[in-house]
């Protein structure tokens, strides 16, 4: 008698074609209507590292060592519990493609932490907070000199060597500029799955998500996840496509763009351009790049990551007004740092 297989077991034989032996960063920050999906290198299990440095110094002293193999990891065993990173990117000055409003330039500083607490199986609930600020400068033209949210992570995964496959995922909390006002509150929300295309090759994300700020309010969301080799593979997900090479275990190098959008709400926007006079307004605002970046993640649990590119556009978009100012392109720099334990 033949039974059907469960949605658990089909998903672990997908991922595993897509995890064979190194990791494959399905997304980070998967899809940006604010999916994040931040996946992250695999940690190395420490009592196996043990174990075989033990095996090695005896097998130095007495010979040969004969030994049973060692049962494979629980999903507890292979699967991170606490998340951290930390990122800042530096997009250097640019003009204001409207003159009267000259030229700015941007920093952006991201926190985040979170706790996985196993469900059942591969299932997890995973919870944490974030914290993210612009900071602008360059001509005082009356646009929001930083926008900034703090914002809870609560989410329901399937992990699979340490990256999640599925999972649903809310953002409640406060996006603001300088007050914390109850029309600040807003639960950006995303919801995503992956399944194969041809066989061990290529394999497609799809996602939905949306906010409550957001224009559109609802948007869905899809990539392609291409395995060209064991070393290379292109990771075509939105919001952050890329191109990787992975040598070895401790190095990656990618060609990556980049699509950031986030809402917040403002408090009084008095433009040195007239026809820009708000207040308590909700502006969109939104940075696009493309750009290398090199990650080493030879410090266990650490990675550490910089990059450099172009930031093609900078964009305060107050749509309900249907009003948006832009900067011409400028370079761009980062730093960043992420961990599991």
């Amino acid at each position: 008698m033949h039974t059907r297989p469960s949605v658990s077991r089909f998903l672990d034989l997908l991922l595993a074609r897509i995890f064979p032996v190194r990791y494959i960063d399905l997304a980070p920050r998967s899809f940006d209507m604010s999916i994040s999906a931040r996946l992250n290198h695999t940690m190395t299990n420490s009592r196996v590292f043990l174990v075989s440095l033990l095996l090695s110094a005896a097998s130095a002293f007495a010979g040969t060592v004969t030994f049973e193999a060692q049962p494979s990891p629980t999903p507890e065993e292979e699967t991170s519990r606490d998340l951290f990173s930390y990122e800042t990117t530096y997009t250097f000055r640019s003009d204001f493609t409207e003159s009267k409003l000259g030229h700015g330039d941007s920093l952006y500083n991201d926190l985040s932490c979170d706790h996985r607490f196993l469900i059942t199986g591969k299932w997890y609930f995973r919870a944490g907070f974030e914290y993210e600020r612009y900071d602008f400068g360059g001509t005082d033209n009356g646009l929001p000199d930083h926008l900034q949210a703090a914002m809870a992570h609560v989410a329901v995964e399937y992990v699979f060597k340490d990256h999640a496959g599925a999972g649903i995922e809310l953002d409640p909390g406060f996006y603001f500029q300088d007050n914390v006002t109850g029309d600040a509150f807003d639960f950006p929300w995303k919801i995503f799955v992956t399944f194969p295309l041809k066989k061990d090759k290529i394999f497609s994300v799809v996602a939905l998500g949306g906010g409550l700020y957001q224009s559109p309010i609802v948007g869905p969301g899809c990539g392609l996840i291409w395995l060209i080799s064991d070393k290379l593979r292109l990771q075509g997900v939105f919001p952050r496509p890329a191109l990787i090479y992975q040598p070895n275990d401790d190095w990656d190098l990618r060609l990556m763009g980049e699509l950031t959008y986030t809402s917040f709400r403002t408090d009084d926007v008095l433009a040195t351009e007239r026809k820009l006079q708000l207040h308590n307004a909700v502006v969109q605002y939104s940075e696009d790049r493309a750009g290398a970046q090199v990650g080493y993640s030879g410090f266990k649990p650490f990675k550490l990551i910089a990059g450099a590119g172009v930031t093609f556009r900078r964009d305060f978009d107050f749509f309900r007004a249907n009003q948006a100012k832009r900067t011409d392109l400028a370079p761009y720099v980062r730093i960043a740092v992420e961990a599991k334990f």
